[in-house]
């Protein structure tokens, strides 16, 4: 679920915490790691059985609806294509997705339906869904581009599900772009009504696990001496006035290339140029290329850069 650069963000911030908390308790600032990647797959389970529970809910309005004492033709004879719709049904009848969100207590929305009965509203105003239903029938293909369209552009858009989601957990939504990325690119692999969901593990194998600590600790325990070897490097910048995020960074980047033997230095530089561009000022990117780039040459001369495995260099 979680991919390297993901992990390196969530230590990122971890790290920063830290700091801004003036903590010194490594234990519990690890705990609080580890507990924060866990909950990215309670977001991902979430976020998943809002379209079930999206379903339910309809399906619930047109059955009372048919039963008014003085329903329309309209509300005794529902259209039911959004319902039936194949995907939605293939989510709600996926035992492997009802056991995930049971065993990881997912029932947020029975407690919280006025934010479903919001998407419904919206759903129900979007031009999207009306040339949808306009249509009598549809294949499996259509009825999960029209998913993966309405996911895209009406629910993950969707303010009231973003402020529900951010008074939830707030680190959750530096998480949600990576999380509803996962969900299309899932539904997109849906081949047909009979295929069947795969839940993604957190980690995508016990060695990530393994990097999360690693680099948490190493980066963390060893900071003073991280920190010198970047500090003399920056004539131009008034080492007091540089974004302590960039200075994080910069630890980080450098702990993988003196600690992290099998991690190619290009991987590397690239990702912590691109965790920049994304969390630190306009010019950081620029700063830390320039540090990283002179640093790569000085610890390759010195023979500090020991990479080993194939194309690491």
């Amino acid at each position: 679920m979680l991919n390297r650069r993901h992990i390196r963000v969530k230590v990122m911030q971890s790290i920063y915490a830290m700091h801004q908390h003036q903590s010194d308790n490594l234990d519990k600032e690890e705990k609080f790691l580890f507990q924060s990647i866990e909950n990215t797959q309670n977001l991902y389970l979430l976020l998943l059985s809002a379209l079930i529970e999206i379903k339910k809910k309809e399906e619930n309005y047109l059955e009372l609806a048919s039963k008014k004492y003085l329903a329309t033709k309209e509300e005794r004879n529902p259209n039911l294509k959004f319902v039936n719709n194949k995907v939605l049904v293939l989510l709600a009848e996926s035992d492997a997705l009802d056991t995930a969100l049971d065993e990881n207590n997912i029932n947020n929305w029975k407690l919280n339906d006025d934010i479903i009965l919001s998407l419904i509203d919206t759903i129900k105003e979007s031009k999207l869904y009306h040339q949808y239903m306009e249509k009598s029938s549809s294949s499996f293909e259509e009825d999960k581009n029209f998913i993966v369209d309405l996911y895209t552009e009406v629910i993950a858009p969707s303010e009231r599900l973003y402020d529900y989601l951010e008074d939830h957990k707030l680190t959750w939504l530096d998480d949600l772009p990576s999380i509803n990325t996962l969900i299309v690119k899932q539904i997109k692999q849906l081949k047909n009504a009979n295929d069947t969901l795969i839940i993604p593990r957190v980690y995508k194998d016990e060695d990530d696990k393994e990097f999360v600590k690693n680099l948490f600790r190493k980066t963390v325990l060893n900071e003073l001496e991280l920190s010198k070897e970047y500090i003399d490097k920056t004539p131009n910048w008034d080492v007091e006035r540089i974004a302590e995020i960039d200075t994080i960074i910069l630890k980080m980047a450098i702990c993988e290339l003196l600690k992290f033997p099998s991690i190619p230095t290009k991987v590397t530089i690239n990702e912590y140029l691109e965790i920049a561009k994304e969390y630190s000022t306009p010019k950081s990117s620029i700063f830390i290329n320039g540090i990283l780039d002179n640093l790569v040459k000085e610890f390759t001369q010195n023979g500090k850069l020991k990479k080993s495995g194939r194309g690491l260099l």
